[in-house]
């Protein structure tokens, strides 16, 4: 599968783009006016200790308070690995290396209790899982992690795993033995998917530099004030070039001068050998453009997704939970209706599995497949898609498909979604995405004269519109208007104001100009 990997570069903001066969399947922006937090590391000061969440809320400089599970504390060993039920963690793009996950840890219940390990007031050295999202601050471990391009160090575990994408089982003995080789006892080190083939003095030389790493961080923690940022992620275009910039990418292309130096220099540090497939884009035509990459995120952001038989699916999210629903639409099959279902529903869960990752939708996901009623059918539907939710790197959990078609699955979520990084509530419907209809405009403009009652009789009123609200009380409620004049005596005067919002009206009045005293003409 040919991939490739292209960084656009703006004062701004940047923008990266995962191409697989020239289609976009990850994108990922950094505004810089917001940078992200996970993977950053602080000095936090406990400000709440909550034994009946088992958590505690933690200060460490952001707008909220960042949220510390017990999980996240505790470091036994034997225990954790326990929690961990295996030995391997999984990757995850641009983001910190988390081999404690929250699946994991909602499940299982500590030996120890948060207020035996936290009290108030207590200094703690943070690293940061999960961004704010909504109303939630961060969530964060105590459990550091510092990923580099082959190696992700855990310092303050004693554990040694390798990556799942890795699966020739001769190369895993071959890299577990190196990493035991080569860790202090009490160091904990992750092979990532890049290691695979790497010699001893190659891992060995990363794993020093990740060590200085975290004596560099240790230092800064122990003569900074409270809270305070003590180590941040690199910038989402490195963070691409460490975590997504493979042997399976066939080139990078970036449209920046600076940015292009860094990342060349970045890999002669860890990667020389990806040096050559850099290009540095000099053209006119903006890159995203040139890649087709601007119109698939324009389309990423609407509510419906058209199959190409016709069929579509509609994408909704709500704090809680992402509902996606899937409709037959124009496709009316040839033969069959099931056969015209299946094919529909077959559609819908590799389009389904393709827009998780492009829009990064996580946490819950209820989707509703067209009814089935072969349990044979239902069955494919659900081995698609799970068969084309393996290619994403983000945890994904999938639930068989009920009997009303309906499949419920998670996927991990740590940063915010597309959605949520490039658009915000609309303050015109706020956040419903639904607007008042003209006809009940006008008649809260009727009720709202009505209740005016004595005050309007024999007064000229201005009713002041939107153009498409005055256009139906001039046309299709004429006759409202002209039972409202006569029975409060009032002349009525429609106002179109292109400038007001669909909901917005005013309504004044003022008393009815007496024609002027016309002197009897003698006779």
């Amino acid at each position: 599968m040919s991939s490739e990997l292209i960084i656009n570069v703006t004062p701004w903001e940047t923008r990266v783009a995962l191409l697989e066969n020239s289609t976009v399947v990850e994108l990922h922006v950094e505004p810089e006016a917001k940078r992200g937090y996970v993977g950053n590391i602080y000095k936090g000061r406990v400000v709440r200790v909550l034994p009946g969440m088992q958590a505690a809320f933690v200060d460490i400089g952001l707008e909220r308070t960042a949220f510390l599970y017990v999980n996240d504390v505790y470091d036994h060993l034997s225990e954790f690995e326990a929690l961990l039920g295996r030995e391997e963690c999984h990757e995850e793009p641009l983001e910190r290396c988390q081999c404690h996950d929250d699946d994991d840890l909602h499940y299982l219940q500590p030996p120890f209790r948060i207020e035996d390990l936290l009290h108030q007031g207590q200094e703690i050295l943070v690293q940061v899982g999960k961004e704010p999202l909504g109303t939630k601050g961060a969530r964060v471990t105590s459990h550091v992690s510092l990923p580099g391009r082959h190696l992700v160090l855990m310092p303050t575990m004693n554990h040694v795993g390798i990556s799942r994408r890795i699966v020739d089982e001769t190369e895993r003995a071959r890299l577990k033995k190196i990493l035991e080789e080569i860790r202090p006892n009490g160091i904990g080190l992750i092979a990532r998917t890049a290691s695979e083939g790497l010699s001893h003095s190659e891992l060995l030389a990363e794993f020093n530099f990740l060590m200085h790493l975290w004596d560099d961080i240790q230092h800064k923690a122990s003569t900074l004030p409270i809270p305070s940022l003590i180590y941040e992620d690199l910038d989402v275009a490195l963070r691409a070039v460490r975590d997504l910039f493979s042997g399976e990418v066939s080139r990078l292309v970036v449209d920046d001068q600076e940015a292009y130096q860094r990342i060349v220099d970045f890999l002669k540090k860890f990667a020389p050998h990806l040096v050559s497939r850099v290009e540095l884009y000099t053209e006119r035509l903006p890159i995203f453009d040139a890649f087709g990459i601007e119109h698939e995120m324009s389309k990423a952001l609407g509510k419906k997704v058209w199959l190409k038989s016709g069929g579509y699916i509609v994408i909704e999210s709500t704090e809680a939970l992402t509902a996606i629903d899937v409709n037959t639409g124009r496709f009316v099959g040839k033969r069959h209706l099931e056969d015209t279902i299946l094919k529909t529903n077959l559609e819908a869960a590799k389009e389904i599995a393709y827009q998780l990752r492009l829009r990064n939708i996580g946490g819950l996901i209820i989707i509703d497949f067209i009814d089935m009623e072969s349990k044979a059918n239902r069955e494919e539907v659900f081995n698609t898609l799970k068969e084309h939710v393996r290619r994403d790197k983000s945890k994904v959990n999938v639930l068989k498909m009920s009997e009303l078609g309906l499949i419920q699955m998670t996927r991990k979520r740590n940063r915010e979604s597309l959605k949520q990084l490039l658009s915000e509530p609309c303050f015109y419907c706020d956040g419903t995405g639904l607007l008042k209809s003209r006809r009940s405009i006008c008649h809260e403009i009727f009720r709202k004269i009505r209740r005016q009652g004595e005050r309007t009789e024999g007064h000229e009123l201005h009713i002041e519109v939107h153009p498409k609200v005055g256009e139906l009380l001039l046309n299709e409620a004429g006759h409202h208007i002209e039972l409202l004049e006569k029975e409060l005596n009032a002349q009525i005067t429609i106002i179109p104001r292109p400038e007001f919002h669909l909901e917005q009206f005013r309504i004044t009045s003022r008393a009815q100009r007496q024609p002027d005293n016309i002197p009897e003409v003698a006779k």
